[in-house]
């Protein structure tokens, strides 16, 4: 029978890398949280419709990438291939938008995406992104922007850019696209790169291949042809920017690959990833939750790759994570010793002390390999003799020194200890 695998193209984390993969995340997050953004938890496949409506046919991932499949009713559903629509969705059906604005939520977790696997490339791709929705402050644009800046940075990633520009919005944007295709219609283009570019010739502007690019030049750009309004936002974001130290470049040309966007956009890439550099992006949606049956309010958002966060980190040798699972590791010989040393580890698991011990009744030297491989800083040591005695040993893994202490010594000195380590508060 043949061995079982994982899909292709769909990442596992697994120890000791999965607590990298866990510590990404949370760093993502954890600017968010600071900024009164709450959690949000999403549904993993949605009406099909959703995406079609929000994230815009033409798209490749509407049109190319989704997973999409019928229920047993009959019911067209789709795993999720993005969370700004879900979260409009989420909003608009439980009335959030009635409430205080802008609404600010954040998630995390897979999306899916049906696309050809490579390095930072995969089918199944792990999110942190927040949403802000009901204002059109060019500060709350700054604000999305600068918590991606402030999650890298808390990892230690130091070879990352942000480019940055405006795509406009209802009232520049369509004479900029009768500009844009009066431009493509003097290019060699393939049929469907011209179907294209009926439907939305900015995504002509984001087409990576040589031979396109290499016409492309001299291309209007949105940037150019804004409407007061939208120079004025976009002036008053770069101002914004530049108060709370975010560095960015400017791009003209940078079209992100949803529909949706409007106005402010911006996608941050890493230098040492090589063709999929980008690591998070995102950008303002002036329209969408009109599209999907809300009421027409502004948003802003950003998607993170967790993935490709995690690569950066690998690639600029970041020690993140935790590098063992426990603090302490205990070596019980005999029934009387595991039944205490068990009773111990509930104690200090309540204390915010990560505690596990050598099961199955090996001998002192299986045991003892088992503690050397946990990782752990802190070995304990209990035999009949310490039962006799009330004492117990502790040994210092780092140091390679052990010691015999007193039984109810041996608690405060752990915590006296054990300062400091992922775990280690309750």
């Amino acid at each position: 029978m043949a061995q079982l695998q994982a899909p292709k193209g769909v990442p596992e984390y697994f120890p000791p890398r999965s607590s990298a993969f866990l510590a990404v995340r949370d760093a993502l997050a954890a600017p968010a949280r600071l900024a009164g953004y709450g959690y949000a938890e999403l549904p993993v496949f949605e009406d099909t419709a959703l995406y079609v409506r929000g994230v815009g046919e033409s798209t490749d991932v509407v049109a190319k990438e989704m997973y999409t499949f019928e229920d047993r009713g009959g019911r067209s559903l789709s795993l999720r291939p993005e969370g700004t629509a879900g979260v409009m969705r989420l909003v608009i059906e439980h009335g959030l938008d009635r409430g205080q604005l802008p609404v600010k939520l954040w998630y995390s977790g897979p999306f899916f995406r049906a696309e050809r696997p490579q390095q930072g490339r995969y089918r199944q791709l792990q999110q942190v992104g927040i949403e802000a929705i009901g204002s059109m402050d060019p500060a709350l644009d700054a604000e999305v922007i600068a918590i991606a800046d402030a999650g890298f940075r808390s990892l230690g990633l130091q070879q990352f850019t942000l480019q940055l520009t405006s795509l406009g919005c209802a009232n520049c944007r369509p004479s900029y696209r009768l500009l844009l295709q009066e431009f493509l219609t003097g290019l060699v283009l393939d049929e469907a790169t011209r179907a294209r570019a009926a439907i939305n010739p900015l995504r002509v502007l984001d087409d990576k291949r040589p031979d396109v690019q290499a016409q492309l030049m001299g291309a209007p750009y949105m940037v150019d042809h804004l409407c007061v309004e939208c120079r004025e936002h976009y002036d008053e974001v770069r101002q914004h920017l530049r108060a709370v130290g975010v560095e960015w470049t400017e791009a003209p040309s940078l079209v992100r690959g949803l529909d949706y966007y409007t106005r402010t956009a911006f996608e941050f890439s890493h230098s040492l990833l090589g063709a999929q550099s980008g690591i998070g992006g995102g950008g303002r949606y002036d329209g969408l939750m009109e599209s999907l049956g809300g009421q027409a309010l502004s948003g802003i958002g950003f998607g993170i790759g967790t993935d490709r966060t995690l690569l950066a980190c690998e690639a600029e040798s970041l020690d993140i994570g935790s590098a063992t699972l426990v603090d302490v590791f205990a070596v019980p010989m005999g029934v009387a010793a595991k039944q205490k040393l068990v009773a111990l580890g509930a104690e200090l698991r309540r204390s915010g002390i990560r505690f596990d011990l050598a099961f199955g009744d090996r001998g002192l030297k299986g045991a003892m390999k088992a503690a050397d491989r946990s990782g752990a800083p802190w070995v304990l040591v209990l035999g009949e003799q310490e039962l006799a005695d009330g004492t117990v040993v502790i040994r210092d893994m780092s140091l390679g020194e052990q010691r015999t202490v007193a039984w109810e010594s041996v608690q405060p000195i752990l915590a006296q200890n054990i300062q400091g380590t992922e775990g280690a508060h309750s």
